[in-house]
């Protein structure tokens, strides 16, 4: 195995436990993921929802304190939600204490969210290609914005974090904005220098996450910066995803070549079917999420009741996409998404029931892949 492994982390609520403890897991997993050779850290950013991880930089600057070496981010802060001098002054601030460890992972958020409102959700609808299988990875029919149940939760909670009469900003203008920030050249539009204190010069690597070939994704390769694919999130997407990055790249100082991570959802076990057993709520998980009623507690795989044949047609994208078995099972398909994809680095999350199988299958996967040896190169 020869890129590294880095850990997204969504922080998330187990059912009967709380917020204040997923908080408290989240710091321990970094710390120990460390010690295990994961590159980064990265963790996401979600609002009104069972995940502990909503005040990302926040949480960021925690577990940077927490940690020694391993780099630290956001995957991603989503810019409908913050003005580009509040990310830069946040993160400036934690690099402050920590230089050099911060990754900025950018994301666009709901901007469609009042258009698909609007308009009206269609009916779940027949896939229009099959799924496949690649080179040993399962890439499924796309999963369409329309398919979700109901979005009203979805759109009330994105205009709960805008201001009154707020509307949607450029994405591509905010991502120049919070470059010139860092590098000291911002000029307001009429014409006025302003200086991000902290935050200007500061030693942060920006990133841009995508999910489809569009504005991200190109956006990214003209910029000439790192980019995150979300196979995870959408796995039907990944292809063209990958594609557009590459093809629009445009080299830069930093990187003259496309720096690819593409992601992962994985439970490793000390054998398939106890992973299996662990990842069987993933899909009640995933559910909660595509039914418009928001990432619920993670239920528990002792107690909970199976999905009905009609709940499992909604995710079984997500389920038949995620990694679950023992050590070489895992490390066999992450490989062979590492190959189809070209990716340069893969970051994985791995959500269970219970923390301490979280930190099982980390330590599990680390020592099949050989993070030691990576971290040493």
């Amino acid at each position: 195995m020869s890129v590294p492994l880095s850990v997204l982390d969504l922080s998330p609520v187990s059912a009967g436990s709380t917020a204040q403890q997923a908080i408290r897991n989240s710091i321990d997993l970094a710390r120990h993921v460390e010690g295990w050779g994961y590159r980064r850290y990265w963790l996401a950013e979600h609002h009104f929802v069972q995940v502990a991880s909503s005040a990302t930089s926040t949480l960021i600057a925690l577990v940077a304190a927490a940690t020694e070496t391993i780099r630290v981010g956001s995957a991603a802060v989503q810019l409908g939600h913050h003005t580009p001098a509040s990310v830069v002054e946040s993160f400036g601030t934690i690099d402050a204490l920590y230089p050099g460890r911060l990754d900025l992972g950018l994301g666009r958020s709901a901007q469609r969210v009042a258009q698909l409102r609007s308009a009206g959700v269609p009916p779940v609808r027949t896939p229009e290609r099959p799924t496949e299988v690649r080179e040993g990875v399962v890439i499924p029919p796309p999963f369409k914005p329309g398919q979700q149940l109901d979005t009203t939760r979805l759109a009330a909670s994105f205009e709960a974090l805008l201001f009154p009469g707020a509307e949607s900003v450029d994405y591509s203008g905010q991502v120049e904005e919070i470059r010139a920030l860092l590098d000291g050249s911002y000029r307001t539009a009429d014409d006025v220098a302003l200086h991000a204190v902290p935050g200007e010069g500061a030693d942060v690597e920006l990133w841009l996450f995508g999910s489809s070939g569009g504005e991200s994704a190109q956006l990214a390769g003209r910029l000439g910066l790192p980019f995150a694919a979300n196979y995870h999130v959408s796995p039907g997407t990944v292809l063209e995803t990958v594609a557009a990055y590459r093809g629009s790249f445009v080299p830069s100082e930093r990187y003259p070549a496309p720096y690819l991570v593409v992601s992962a959802d994985v439970v490793v076990a000390e054998d398939d079917a106890t992973a299996r057993h662990l990842a069987s709520t993933y899909g009640h998980w995933v559910y909660s999420i595509r039914s418009g009623a928001g990432a619920a507690a993670y239920e528990d795989p002792d107690t909970a009741v199976p999905l009905t044949e009609q709940q499992q047609r909604l995710v079984h994208d997500r389920i038949t996409t995620q990694f679950v078995g023992g050590p070489d099972t895992v490390a066999e398909r992450l490989s062979a998404l590492q190959q189809l994809t070209g990716a340069d680095e893969l970051v994985v999350t791995s959500v269970t029931h219970r923390h301490e199988d979280r930190l099982t299958s980390h330590r599990l996967l680390a020592r099949e892949w050989g993070l030691s040896h990576v971290r040493a190169a």
